[in-house]
């Protein structure tokens, strides 16, 4: 018969105890909003009228894309940026990479690649997976696509306040 794992407890050792000052916390939380953004602002920037100001890149592979994109992305698999980025992005307009999740780091490397290569880049937290999750549209080979917002990802009616 299975055994069900009780969850180790954290030691006193294990416990982190060492904490940054106020400084130091501002410092790191103000350079993670220039490089990151989350889903609810993208989706926000790109319902604004005239544009939302950066180019949204998946990373992804086709068949990736195919699955399903947001709208209005432009598709670039990362393996692909060093060749094809010049042709496809403007260096004055900042880009913002997405991959899958939170589980994928392929939108980091998409965004250390484009940094190298000259581009002002911010990666979108949790990715396509969270896109979708927060009940945002999205495009299929078969066309468009919508599914409810899972209360766990999102509230389900109005915006999270944060």
């Amino acid at each position: 018969m299975p055994t069900t794992a009780t969850p180790a407890i954290p030691t006193e050792a294990a416990i982190p105890t060492e904490v940054a000052t106020p400084t130091e916390a501002a410092t790191h939380f103000r350079a993670s909003l220039r490089f990151h953004t989350d889903v609810a602002d993208v989706a926000a920037a790109l319902a604004t009228p005239g544009g939302p100001g950066f180019v949204l890149l998946d990373s992804r592979s086709t068949r990736s894309w195919d699955q399903g994109h947001i709208p209005g992305a432009v598709h670039l698999p990362t393996a692909l940026i060093p060749e094809q980025a010049p042709a496809l992005l403007d260096r004055s307009v900042p880009v913002v990479t997405y991959c899958w999740g939170p589980g994928c780091n392929g939108a980091t490397r998409a965004a250390l690649a484009l940094a190298e290569l000259g581009y002002q880049v911010k990666e979108m937290l949790g990715g396509f997976e969270y896109w979708v999750r927060e009940g945002f549209g999205y495009d299929t080979w078969q066309g468009p696509e919508r599914r409810e917002a899972d209360p766990l990802a999102a509230p389900v009616a109005g915006t999270c306040g944060c």
